[in-house]
């Protein structure tokens, strides 16, 4: 187990230093909720109700609903202004029979081990609580809430040890708004045959005689399931958002059409035409063409046909195409 608290018990002036564990675990069966053709996780969205728009979860904030369904926004200002407490100290209140504390009351329980130090004062307390029959009721601060809580011993066979039950607030106890008249009461003969109905049921407790029918069938059940090879193994989420393509795709066709409409031409076809003019250009490059810059400053074509492609090429190579055509293909050209 690991330690979710360091602190001290206090009463008197005795302090006894400690740390919490949580005695409890649960153990009931939960599902998931999954795609039933290939058994993916079904994930949720944070969605405002009002304007229907995906929130951030930095955009989140605290909000307390009133009777009247009105809702009131809490900043982190506004929490950090609330009384909290952050004290390492579970003090002893009272020292109360233990009969006087209604199991209702009893929410979450801690088991309470000492530090080195605190080895012989615990054992005080804890005989002390065993001698007397009663329970501390404290006070003791968790998660920055200060809350009402029983200190008692637990298997005080083998030595025992200090268990902390935290409890609910006295207004956190709903009263039943039902009741049962007198004219419901059993008849004297009724309780006779059900007193000898509790004699012949009674008998200690033993918490090892019981167990979780429905947790162990659940387990045998998936089990069997996974033995027999009914296992779903789910792909992994792409990398990439494929809704994204997908509406960049729409979009693109939705273009497409509407140039389509207008006579004019769509991405597909201007794709097509680009990859032809790259494809002839590619091909003219190849051929090894006359440069444009080895012709005479007039343009003549005449002279252009008479001059071989192949010294044409090889004479304009050596020289900078600033410089004018010299005076010798001027006279051929002419």
């Amino acid at each position: 187990m690991r330690a979710i608290w360091k602190g001290a018990v206090s009463f008197g002036l005795v302090s006894v230093p400690v740390k919490l564990y949580a005695a409890t675990e649960s153990k009931d069966v939960s599902f998931r909720q999954v795609h039933a053709a290939d058994g993916g996780r079904i994930k949720y969205q944070r969605v405002c109700s009002i304007d229907g728009e995906l929130v951030d979860y930095a955009d989140i904030a605290k909000g307390y609903e009133t009777e009247d369904g009105e809702m009131v926004v809490l900043t982190d200002d506004d929490l950090s202004a609330l009384p909290v407490s952050s004290s390492r100290e579970i003090s002893v209140e009272k020292f109360v029979p233990s009969e006087q504390i209604d199991p209702m009351l009893l929410e979450k329980s801690y088991y309470l081990e000492p530090e080195k130090s605190g080895t012989k004062p615990y054992a005080l307390l804890r005989e002390a609580l065993v001698e007397a029959d009663r329970m501390a009721l404290v006070t003791v601060s968790l998660r920055n809430r200060t809350s009402l809580a029983v200190l008692r011993v637990r298997d005080t066979d083998e030595g025992g040890v200090i268990v902390m039950q935290t409890m609910m607030w006295p207004d956190e106890i709903r009263t039943p708004d039902f009741s049962v008249g007198a004219a419901d009461a059993a008849k004297p003969n009724e309780v006779k045959m059900a007193t000898m109905l509790v004699e012949t049921l009674a008998g200690d407790f033993d918490a090892t005689e019981f167990e979780d029918d429905y947790r162990q069938a659940v387990e045998d059940l998936v089990r069997t399931k996974v033995e027999g090879g009914e296992v779903k193994a789910p792909a992994a989420p792409a990398k990439t958002g494929g809704e994204v393509v997908d509406l960049l795709a729409a979009l693109q066709r939705s273009v497409d059409a509407a140039r389509s409409a207008r006579g004019e031409t769509t991405s597909d076809e201007a794709d097509k035409a680009d990859k032809a003019d790259r494809t002839v250009s590619k091909r003219a490059t190849g051929k090894k063409a006359p440069a444009k810059k080895a012709s005479s400053p007039s343009g003549s074509k005449k002279g252009a046909a008479k001059k071989p492609a192949g010294k044409a090429t090889k004479k304009s190579a050596g020289k900078s195409s600033s410089k004018p055509a010299s005076k010798s293909s001027s006279r051929r050209a002419s």
